[in-house]
């Protein structure tokens, strides 16, 4: 079983809008949408801007970029591919409209306060969020998947650990949750994409022929955790060190195999190898902020900005084709989004390991380029999640 099928074969209309027929449709859209106006906001902020909005901050600028932005996407994905997976409806209709609507209320509540009743209306969504996607996996015995919810607990976890850490009622730092939940989502990542690449390469990419090697895939895997796990512990820098070199070794290992040379020419599955790489560039810089040779500020953006925002633009565009029955085909707007968010991670990366002003230059590249991304995301394809499929099924 794939991890998403993108032809949903079930003749049912369902009742209502459009956008809230299916979790992609209104999570795509407000993730993209808090996308194009919170790292503007951040960089206003940050140059000392006066934004009226005392709660802006680094603190917000990272726990909204984790908490909000990118898990917006995770969950309107997963409930996408569980519906596929179990054949059983994951929120939808005004379900899924309260829950949206939730996430909305965080994101106001984090925007102007920084206090306990915004930390409780923020930390409300997850654990709400993951309770429909338990209950169908639950119920079709898709017990393959269970991990995906147990992984949603970890970040509604993580989240709640960085709200007490802001607030001053424990004394680690809120910087640590954060980063581990970053952990979470590049593990997500990267099991999804063991499971999904091969077969959309092979599919897609003439005369490919993808390696699959499941003993590999899975030391890779562990070794990410286990290089997650030794960085939040603060275990011995060596330590931490070999491991997530030996992660992004494995990972980039995996990747060639997948023959991501073979994909040049179509832009839906090089946005997702690339943004792959990511992953592994991430873990090595990792390891040498675990020595002390390079700021771990270089090493997260990697993974944030190249791994997670690359593949999370080139997965929205690739299930919001797929879903609302057009076909799987980038056009000119699809390469100007993939080749922006691939320009802001290249520049957030020179902008963490410079100290000058090359740095602030590059600050500004990489949110100018972040925005136009997300921007054309929602110009190109704002209309389609809000209308019905074009081919008459549900979703």
């Amino acid at each position: 079983m794939t991890l998403l099928t993108i032809d949903d074969p079930s003749p049912a209309h369902a009742a209502g809008p459009a956008l809230w027929r299916l979790g992609f449709r209104p999570f795509y859209l407000l993730a993209a949408a808090f996308a194009v106006l919170a790292v503007p906001l951040w960089m206003a902020a940050y140059n000392g801007l006066d934004v009226r909005l005392p709660a802006v901050g680094l603190l917000w600028h990272l726990h909204e970029m984790v908490f909000g932005f990118a898990v917006a996407v995770v969950v309107g994905f997963l409930y996408t591919a569980a519906r596929n997976w179990t054949q059983l409806w994951t929120p939808r209709g005004g379900a899924l409209a309260l829950l949206a609507a939730l996430w909305v209320a965080g994101r106001i509540a984090m925007l102007v306060s920084s206090g306990p009743w915004a930390a409780l209306v923020d930390m409300l969504f997850l654990p709400l969020a993951a309770w429909p996607l338990w209950r169908v996996l639950r119920q079709a015995g898709n017990r393959r998947n269970y991990f995906l919810v147990l992984l949603l607990v970890l970040l509604s976890a993580a989240n709640g650990a960085h709200h007490l850490a802001a607030l001053g009622w424990v004394g680690w730092s809120p910087l640590l949750p954060a980063q581990a939940a970053i952990f979470v989502i590049v593990l997500m990542e990267a099991a999804i994409g063991v499971r999904v690449l091969p077969m959309f390469t092979r599919n897609g990419a003439p005369g490919s022929t993808p390696a699959v090697r499941p003993r590999l895939d899975q030391a890779g895997l562990l070794c990410t955790v286990a290089a997650g796990l030794a960085w939040v512990a603060g275990m011995p820098a060596i330590v931490t060190a070999v491991l997530c070199a030996g992660a992004g070794v494995l990972t980039l290992w995996r990747l060639a195999g997948w023959q991501p040379q073979r994909t040049l020419k179509v832009p839906l599955l090089w946005i997702l190898h690339l943004s792959y790489g990511w992953i592994g560039a991430g873990l090595l810089l990792l390891a040498l902020a675990a020595l002390g040779r390079t700021p771990a500020s270089a090493a997260f953006h990697a993974l944030t900005v190249g791994s997670m925002a690359g593949l999370i633009i080139g997965m929205m565009c690739r299930t919001s084709l797929g879903h609302t029955g057009r076909p799987l085909k980038a056009g000119m707007a699809e390469v100007a989004m993939f080749a922006a968010i691939q320009l802001s991670a290249v520049a957030r990366l020179v902008a963490a390991l410079d100290t000058g002003v090359v740095r602030d230059v590059a600050m500004l590249l990489a949110a100018a380029a972040w925005t136009v991304s997300f921007a054309l995301f929602l110009a190109s394809y704002g209309p389609r999640l809000a209308r019905p499929r074009i081919d008459g099924k549900e979703g």
